[in-house]
């Protein structure tokens, strides 16, 4: 007796969300890249492979990835999403940052040119937004997950520390790491740099994206970050909770002819029998801080040339005094 065939049942059409996560995927895709890494082991004798994910910055052929992707790796190809392989040069580093930007030789740009990434905002994100990754987990190129927004101004440690970073409920694994965390409107809100995983639950990890285009900016430019300071040192953190049962980032010394000195900001000075107290910084442009992570991180979004505001305690009184940001070496 021969057996039954079985109908085929039209499904209909596709849910709105459905629609929306294609159109994304297919607009954003030709703009992430997967990056292959080699190096030659010395010891061994062999050559050795490391992967990562990338997105296309511009036209020129800029891609931007982690730094740790590419950390202590000495070739890179850029696979392209339609399968080419382009042979790149590292453009500019910031290791602290966990970021890097490639260049593809100019001859193996394709003739109808790239694709780069629409780029978005990271200011305005909200916790239980949508969100969707693309990359190369396990090598799985153009790979799409989605999530959404879980946390914001998380600080976590990964290769480095990281600071207000985005946190996501998307997939991100290994290979996924450089690759662009998308809104719903297809646009760059951050590159995925971490994972955390506890009891069978993983939490992605992003750096949002207005910092990432600060830092690639320099990058392009000189190869290397500069970065901005206030030309002082300090107490260690908690000096100031110990002694003066205040928080903040208390001043010892200043640089001579740095901004800070320039501006008037007071070290500490050691007495014959005991040390007066420098000034105590509890906010810069109007930020609370704490401790010197916060003092960085302020600094950090900054430009030489820019002046910020330091909100000190002075023998009881509380001061503003503007500083003019330079560069740090």
């Amino acid at each position: 007796m021969a057996a039954e065939s079985q109908a085929v049942v039209a499904r209909g059409n596709l849910a709105e969300d459905e629609r929306s996560t294609i159109e994304l995927f297919e607009k954003a895709s030709p703009s992430v890249v997967h990056v292959v890494c080699i190096r030659n082991n010395e010891q061994t004798g062999r050559t050795e492979f490391g992967s990562g994910s990338g997105f296309i910055w511009d036209r020129d052929g800029r891609v931007v990835t982690n730094h740790h992707v590419i950390a202590n790796f000495q070739k890179f190809l850029v696979i392209l999403w339609n399968g080419q392989s382009c042979p790149a040069i590292v453009r500019g580093e910031a290791p602290t940052k966990d970021l890097a930007v490639l260049e593809i030789e100019k001859a193996f740009i394709p003739n109808e040119g790239l694709k780069p990434v629409m780029l978005g905002t990271s200011a305005d994100l909200k916790v239980g937004q949508k969100v969707f990754a693309i990359g190369n987990p396990y090598r799985l190129d153009q790979t799409l997950t989605n999530g959404i927004i879980s946390g914001l101004q998380r600080e976590i440690q990964s290769s480095v520390l990281i600071h207000e970073a985005i946190q996501t409920s998307a997939a991100i694994n290994p290979g996924n790491s450089g690759g662009p965390l998308l809104d719903s409107a297809g646009r760059v809100v951050g590159v995925n740099s971490a994972v955390y995983k506890a009891s069978g639950t993983g939490f992605g990890f992003a750096l949002p994206i207005d910092m990432v285009r600060r830092v690639v900016r320099e990058l392009i430019e000189h190869g290397v970050l500069e970065r901005v300071g206030i030309g002082i040192r300090a107490w260690p953190d908690g000096t100031a909770l110990d002694l003066l049962k205040d928080s903040g980032v208390l001043v010892m010394q200043v640089e001579k002819g740095g901004p800070a000195d320039r501006a008037g900001i007071r070290p500490s000075v050691n007495l014959p029998d005991s040390v007066q107290l420098g000034d105590l910084i509890i906010a810069a442009n109007r930020q609370k801080v704490v401790n010197l992570a916060d003092l960085h991180r302020i600094l950090d979004n900054c430009q030489a040339g820019d002046e910020v505001i330091l909100t000190i305690m002075r023998d009881g009184a509380k001061r503003d005094i503007p500083v003019k940001l330079e560069v740090i070496h």
